[in-house]
């Protein structure tokens, strides 16, 4: 194999501060693969010009090489608050609701893809992996295949796939898709996404999908397949332990003064169920008035895409809820709701789900969620707290043991709440370390290897998927193909 070209809408450098936990799982996965094998990390810089020209910046950092490009403010507008995060973003969310189409974001969405095809393009080599991640550049590979490219290239998606009724709402989708299908191998994060993935190729392009979940389409061979994400299970575990965890972890439990915490990290984005998780919290304390001023919700919530006009109203509204709500809950020396719009260092996180008697991840869709898996890794096994998991995230196909609910229901998770504050340390124990099993066997690493064997063809014979875990293990010719592999998968994954 050759080497690793990853490309994504943004680029995460690494640094020093990514040693000590400031990037996430993913950035630290991928950065260990770049330094191990070899290759480039290409996207866009962040920064915009007044004239696009192609112009690369090449950076060598920590041992690995990156290169990005500026682009211009309307590719910003069209391409990325328009598009992808105004068109894309809440489709793929199930909120066709919020879905904006306009045709200047689709010819941008185009436009800034050729602009990033032209400028990678010089840097791969033959026999390079080309990696394209999520729904920002879906199309990229069919632009890279026109302009000559042989490679194998494959797309991981990070978000949730749409059922086909919703995904037919898209002007031009079945364009999209069809671009989709020069990828060799389409990545998604769970079999239900996979599923309705695989569902609209058959319904609406009248495709056949063999029994390996490959699709035959204009004389090659597309593999689709789960791909589930996990954490860097033991470099968070790590940051657990750090003095900057064990400080944080001391300093919230002193400021709540003997109180249960319960606590949620999520991007302020609307599909993350603030508003939601915010109305169970309140009816929990109103059903429960003997634990008025005896629990605190911290949710940590940064601001994101501040640009669209969305994300502007749930950050109003999530404000003035947290208002009502303290104001009907609170007393002189109690708030029940900390609301803090701001992002904190992985080991800080870390400190602060150590201190957590209940970990609250509900959203209402969500491809998977890697903080229900931090939330996991960072538990004292011998008194862990309770996760309580929404059903619609993607994470709730592997970790079963948490406390499913639906979101959408205030009293079923003012329930929940009740029971993960009241359960005893033995079922505590015993969801934790089954929970903790399944977070440590499925790590990022884990799924960076998997994800290569497939990219790099040795699954030609592979089974059909049995699970979220990957191909049927029961398969004694990909055993096979996957032993023949070994050496290079572990040069890609083993560094950590």
């Amino acid at each position: 194999m050759g080497r690793l070209i990853v490309i994504s809408n943004r680029v995460s450098v690494p640094s020093a501060a990514g040693a000590a936990g400031a990037q996430g799982g993913l950035a630290v996965a991928l950065n260990s693969a770049l330094r191990e094998h070899g290759g480039i990390w290409f996207g866009w810089s962040g920064q915009e010009t007044e004239e696009f020209s192609g112009h690369l910046d090449m950076q060598r950092n920590e041992g690995v090489t990156t290169a990005t490009i500026d682009l211009e403010a309307q590719d910003v507008e069209e391409y990325y608050n328009g598009y992808a995060n105004r068109t894309l973003w809440p489709l793929f969310h199930y909120r066709i609701d919020l879905t904006e189409y306009d045709r200047n974001f689709g010819e941008g969405y185009e436009r800034v893809n050729e602009r990033f095809a032209d400028s990678v393009y010089p840097l791969i080599a033959d026999d390079d992996l080309v990696w394209v991640h999520d729904y920002h550049l879906l199309p990229l590979g069919s632009i890279l295949r026109r302009k000559g490219v042989k490679n194998r290239i494959g797309i991981f998606l990070h978000t949730p796939w749409p059922p086909t009724r919703l995904l037919a709402s898209l002007p031009f989708h079945e364009r999209l898709v069809a671009s989709m299908l020069e990828y060799d191998v389409i990545g998604l994060q769970t079999t239900e996404w996979l599923e309705s993935f695989l569902h609209y190729v058959q319904k609406e392009m009248g495709l056949t999908v063999n029994l390996d979940n490959s699709i035959e389409y204009q004389g090659r061979r597309v593999i689709a397949r789960a791909f589930p994400i996990g954490i860097d299970y033991a470099e968070f575990s790590e940051a657990a332990k750090s003095d900057v965890a064990k400080e944080a972890h001391q300093r919230l439990r002193d400021s709540v003064r003997g109180r249960k915490i319960l606590i949620g990290v999520d991007r302020l984005d609307y599909s993350k169920g603030l508003g939601e998780r915010f109305e169970s919290f309140s009816r929990f304390l109103s059903d429960h008035p003997d634990m008025a001023g005896k629990a605190v919700l911290l949710q940590i919530a940064p601001p994101s895409r501040g640009d669209v006009e969305s994300y502007q109203q749930i950050r109003e509204d999530l404000e003035r809820k947290t208002g009502h709500i303290n104001g009907a809950h609170a007393n002189v020396d109690f708030v029940p709701i900390r609301y803090v719009n701001r992002g904190y260092p992985r080991a800080e996180l870390a400190g602060f789900y150590r201190a957590a008697n209940v970990g609250l991840v509900t959203p209402l869709r969500d491809g998977m969620n890697l903080v229900a898996k931090e939330y996991v890794a960072a538990q004292d096994p011998e008194d862990p707290g309770v996760l309580i998991l929404s059903q619609f995230a993607g994470a709730a196909t592997q970790l079963k043991d948490a406390l499913l609910v639906n979101p959408h229901s205030v009293e079923h998770v003012a329930e929940t709440i009740s029971r993960a504050l009241d359960m005893p340390l033995k079922e505590r124990k015993r969801r934790h370390a089954a929970l903790l099993a399944s977070v440590k066997e499925m790590d990022v690493l884990h799924w960076l290897k998997q994800y290569v064997l497939a990219l790099s063809g040795v699954e030609k014979g592979s089974g059909a998927l049995k699970s979220d875990g990957g191909p049927s293990a029961a398969d004694p010719e990909l055993a096979a193909q996957e032993e023949s592999a070994k050496l290079g998968a572990t040069e890609i994954a083993g560094s950590h």
